[in-house]
């Protein structure tokens, strides 16, 4: 009896060994078999270059400048970068044969090559190992491209006119962060406006305004250079009104845009008014509000400069703050006009900060008038206003100008006064008293005797034969009345 229960004993244990060992066995299966799927996922993951689509690497270590194409691509874009001003690299298919950048045809191939990097494009490729022969940088690898997107925080809902914006952004290649520092040089990342054309605002029929353009430089609004994150300033120097925004990535060889619903840009809402000898009549006073709808008064700080009409700038900052109106007094030295020019920093009614460039403001200071002269009253006209008048000047004859009728009256008068003259002169010759000889005298009897052998000449015999000065004479002497017979 002992010795049967001894062997039912051993038979039970011998059983219950044999189930612990398939069991154990079968656990070791399932972990090999975990663990043979887990290596596989590994190497998936690893795959240098994966389908195009869901599952891809953004991408793989060059394998001395070799990789692989998976079989069902229909077609890759690939970046390779190089040292710089290095020549294009050379790419080898997996039979042996090369593709040089000279060579590209342009139908199932195109190239782009640029100083730092070349970007090739690749309809159904050959699949299996290929290589690049070339300048390729240390550390550098081949990034397969296939769906770039910029991933940006939606514009706010209040936006102004004038406003200088802050936004950062990250590039993704299939759905995945590209933390790739040199891939910075290969894409350009912007924002763009497009106006709805709503003719209920001021933005009707305006053109496309580039609000933006992401840099991961270090430089600007940028924190940190070549960090993966890429910040944009936005100068909304637009008018305003409905707009929709579309985020572009543009790469040598295509572009990506995302298009978001349409926002509201409001005019700028800082409001600016004078008070003209406001503070006295040495000063003016400037008021500064806002749209208190959209701004939070309390928060408003303003920085601004004031250009006096002779060319002088004063600067002023208002920082206390208040929920009134900002006061600030402007000297009044001078007449003209006057500039004013403010950056203004202050929140939004739902809490965001911004800042503002405020278009410029003038107004005008116009010189007073001098007040007319009064007249003095006179007792002795009996409280009687006289207003003496001087006689208005009598208009000149048109005509010549004073210098030549003054050059005509000299030479006319001086004639006739040359010519009379000459008349008077003439006259006094001609009445000058005549002297008679004695007949006695040896002259008078030479002229007795010239006269009497003179032949008698008709009506005129006896006379003495005139000249030429006794003939223009006789002329102005009256003719004498016939002798009575």
């Amino acid at each position: 009896m002992v010795f049967k229960r001894i062997l039912r004993t051993g038979i039970l244990w011998l059983f219950v060994l044999a189930i612990g060992q398939a069991n154990a066995q079968s656990r070791d299966e399932i972990d090999a078999a975990a663990n043979a799927e887990q290596q596989t996922d590994t190497e998936q993951a690893a795959s240098p270059i994966s389908l195009i689509g869901s599952e891809y690497e953004n991408g793989i270590k060059l394998m001395q400048n070799r990789f692989r194409i998976d079989y069902n691509v229909e077609e890759v874009t690939m970046v390779f970068f190089r040292e710089y001003g290095s020549a294009p690299v050379v790419l080898v298919r997996p039979d042996g044969s090369k593709i040089f950048q000279s060579q590209v045809d342009g139908k199932d191939i195109f190239w782009f090559d640029a100083d730092t990097y070349d970007m090739i494009n690749i309809k159904n490729p050959v699949p299996g190992p290929w290589q690049a022969v070339g300048q390729i940088m240390p550390g550098s690898r081949v990034m397969v491209l296939s769906d770039i997107a910029l991933h940006a925080d939606p514009l706010p809902p209040i936006l102004f006119s004038g406003e200088i914006l802050k936004q950062t952004a990250y590039l993704t290649n299939g759905d995945k962060p590209i933390d790739y520092s040199q891939f910075r040089d290969v894409v350009e990342l912007t924002i763009d406006l497009v106006s709805t054309n709503n003719p209920n605002f001021d933005n009707f029929g305006a053109d496309d305004q580039q609000i933006a353009t992401f840099e991961d430089n270090g430089r600007g609004m940028d924190e940190a250079p070549l960090d993966g994150v890429f910040t944009g300033q936005f100068n909304l120097a637009v008018p305003a009104g409905e707009w929709e925004p579309i985020f572009r990535v543009s790469t040598p060889m295509f572009t990506r845009e995302q298009v978001d619903p349409p926002i509201r840009l409001y005019p700028n809402p800082v409001i600016m008014n004078v008070e003209l000898d406001g503070g006295g009549n040495d000063y003016h006073k400037l008021l500064i509000d806002v749209d208190r709808n959209l701004v939070d008064m309390n928060s408003l700080l303003v920085d601004g400069k004031v250009r006096y009409p002779n060319g002088d700038v004063q600067n002023f900052s208002l920082t206390e703050p208040s929920d009134a109106v900002r006061e600030h007094l402007i000297i009044a030295f001078d007449y003209g006009i006057f500039r004013v020019k403010l950056t203004a920093y202050g929140k939004t009614v739902n809490g965001r900060d911004f800042i503002l460039d405020v278009p410029e403001y003038t107004f005008l200071v116009a010189e007073p008038e001098l007040p007319e002269p009064e007249i003095e009253e006179s007792a002795a006209e009996n409280d009687i206003d006289t207003v003496i008048t001087e006689p208005e000047p009598e208009p000149e004859p048109e005509g010549m100008d004073e210098q030549t009728l003054m050059i005509w009256l000299i030479a006319v008068n001086g004639g006739i006064i040359v010519l009379g003259g000459i008349v008077i002169g003439v006259v006094m010759w001609l009445k000058r008293p005549k002297v008679k000889l004695p007949p006695d005298s040896a002259a008078g009897k030479g002229k007795a005797k010239a006269a009497a052998k003179k032949p008698a000449q008709g009506d005129d015999a006896g006379e003495e034969k005139k000249g030429f000065l006794g003939g223009l004479l006789a002329k102005f002497k009256k003719n004498k009345a016939p002798d009575a017979k």
